[in-house]
């Protein structure tokens, strides 16, 4: 089964269950994986699903922050349990370590140093890290070892 049909019964057991605040944010997820399908002419792999889901976890992140600021606990609340709905998606992530070993590796395959090559070290750890981990981590991970 792959992770669109997996959403799509979720889909239909929320349905059923009457869960409204959990319906709505899988179905505003099934809609941006159509809108991709259709503006892209795609049929989308479980890979282009997550980096959707990650899109989504983002902007709901973001929303959060901005809520937060404004004084907004009710659609803090709303955001915070669509990104709850969001993680179910997501494969397990690495830990922090494992994402600095990782960095440390591709650092040193592509013999980078310095802050002007953050750019490449990010393309490679993005191209091997997508969907196992948070790339706001891993963007600190490739600053971190850069630094040195």
């Amino acid at each position: 089964m792959t992770l669109k049909d997996r959403i799509t019964e979720d889909m239909k057991s929320a349905m059923r269950a009457r869960e409204a605040d959990r319906l709505s944010a899988i179905r505003m997820l099934l809609a941006a994986c159509k809108q991709r399908e259709v503006d892209e002419r795609i049929v989308l792999d479980d890979a282009a699903v997550i980096g959707i889901v990650d899109k989504l976890i983002k902007q709901r992140k973001d929303s959060i922050a901005a809520f937060t600021q404004a004084g907004r606990t009710d659609l803090v609340d709303k955001e915070s349990a669509e990104v709850k709905v969001l993680e179910a998606y997501l494969p397990q992530r690495l830990p922090a370590d494992e994402i600095a070993a990782a960095i440390g590796t591709i650092v040193q395959e592509l013999g980078a140093s310095g802050p002007g090559d953050m750019g490449k070290v990010m393309g490679a750890a993005k191209a091997r890290l997508a969907g196992k981990a948070d790339m706001g981590l891993v963007s600190a991970a490739v600053k971190q070892a850069l630094a040195r």
